[in-house]
């Protein structure tokens, strides 16, 4: 398994640590250096004369108007990430004020249709969100599009970035991208309708359908589904083919695709129908929005949702009728199921890259720089994931017991895999999300499902 899926022992120890606000804000990154004055031959050598001017010409370049375009898909209210970035617009112009970042977002699904159609009419903007997971963004490497940054990294940057971090952001020994906040699925359960059902927080399978039934008994729903985005869905057989086949069988499954027709696959579809034949989820799951599940969340319609440490700021907002009523676990152990309790969805961090065609790419380093970092710290404070950076004296205290809880929660894991459709390759990912939607339908047996998906490509594990 790649390095960058490994234990991520130094975001564990991160989250000991108390944070740096302090480097926050400064991107410092430069061109790559000058060959030394006294290595250039004497005949080339400026003048005493000439290097006033010149000296005024370089001034002038520095006030040069430089407009920096990046698009993203932090739009969603439910997304602290949006507000991050739209802060770092403001703050960054205000820091160099001769550099205008120009930001623009779509949802998810929609960005990356507009990201690739952009890049092949050679409209692309100047930084571009890209997912994790090399089936995304390598074929974007590989065609030429994205801009290596090794050259204009600053060494300060190199130093604020944890060890490790960098491994996830590197293709062919080159640098692309920086880190930002790593991200862990987690099962969250409200406490609150736990309680006045009756139901024990889940640990294992037989206790999770227990407190379904119990819950339903009480008036309650159970599981918040939006499989209207279809990623939603995919994030429950992600975690429970862990429990049923094991993330290891999973890495084999991607590399040759014939394994997902094989008894731990076809078990966690089995096990994916038992829920929705239970009635463990909402009868509009279809219909609803990944945003209107969040919402939904939050404002108590629901016992139990299974999504990434992102979604904390939302469930934990003053306006939220689950602030303080949320507990995250990992999700159920199954038995007679391959895998572990410590096996875990997540352990990623998306990034922004370069365009090859940029025509400020030092400027846009610098900004790079910026953001990522102001993304690790400030979304760690937020409790939107944990950091990739070094986060010594940044001030915790607004961490919440959800946030700690999930950073426990790291501490445990022994594997982590990214969501699968950054894995699998663009046509594979609509595919497998499309055979898991008619998994939660009832439109399709375990079985048709596993033999679907042995059909899919190979793909690379990054």
């Amino acid at each position: 398994m790649k390095n960058r899926m490994k234990k991520l022992v130094v975001l564990l120890a991160a989250t000991s640590m108390v944070v740096q606000l302090a480097g926050c804000g400064g991107g410092t990154g430069s061109a790559p250096a000058d060959e030394a004055k006294a290595d250039t031959p004497a005949a080339t050598q400026e003048t005493e004369a000439e290097a006033p001017a010149k000296a005024d010409d370089t001034a002038a370049a520095s006030e040069e108007e430089i407009t920096i375009t990046i698009w993203h898909q932090s739009v969603a209210d439910t997304d602290p990430v949006k507000k991050i970035i739209e802060e770092s617009v403001t703050e960054y112009h205000e820091l160099h004020p001769n550099v205008t970042i120009e930001q623009d977002g779509v949802t998810g699904e929609q960005y990356k249709t507009k990201i690739k159609t952009a890049f092949a009419a050679g409209e692309a903007p100047d930084i571009s969100y890209m997912f994790s997971g090399g089936s995304f963004v390598k074929p974007y490497i590989d065609a030429g599009y994205l801009l290596p940054i090794d050259d204009y990294l600053s060494p300060d940057t190199k130093s604020k970035v944890l060890p490790g971090t960098l491994d996830g952001c590197t293709f062919d020994g080159k640098v692309y991208t920086l880190p930002t906040i790593t991200f862990l699925a987690n099962l969250y359960c409200n406490t609150e309708m736990f309680d006045a059902a009756g139901a024990k927080i889940p640990t294992n399978w037989d206790e999770l359908l227990d407190a379904v039934e119990k819950l339903n008994a009480a008036g309650y729903t159970p599981i918040l589904m939006g499989e209207k985005d279809r990623w939603p869905g995919m994030y429950w057989y992600d975690i429970i083919s862990a429990r049923t086949a094991s993330n290891a069988a999973i890495m084999e499954a991607f590399g040759d695709p014939a394994k997902f027709n094989s008894e731990g696959f076809i078990m966690g579809a089995q096990k994916l129908q038992e829920l929705v034949k239970a009635n463990a989820f909402n009868d509009n799951m279809m219909s609803m929005s990944y945003d209107e599940m969040i919402e939904g969340f939050a404002a108590g319609q629901g016992a139990m949702v299974f999504q990434a440490n992102w979604v904390h700021p939302a469930f934990q907002a003053d306006t939220a009728a689950t602030k303080g009523k949320v507990t995250c676990v990992p999700f159920p152990v199954i038995a007679d199921g391959a895998g572990s309790i410590t096996e875990f969805s997540g352990g990623s961090s998306d990034g922004y890259y370069i365009n090859a065609n940029c025509e400020h790419p030092k400027e846009a380093v610098e900004y790079l720089e910026y953001l990522s970092e102001k993304i690790g710290i400030v979304g760690y404070q937020q409790g939107a994931g944990l950091p990739c950076w070094d986060t010594t004296g940044v001030d915790t205290s607004s961490l919440t017991p959800l946030d700690t809880e999930s950073a426990a929660l790291m501490e445990t894991g022994t594997s982590y895999i990214s969501w699968w459709d950054n894995i699998l390759s663009a046509e594979d990912s609509e595919t497998y999300k499309d055979l898991v939607a008619q998994v939660m339908a009832l439109k399709i047996t375990p079985e048709e499902f596993a033999e679907q998906m042995s059909k899919l490509q190979p793909s690379e594990f990054y």
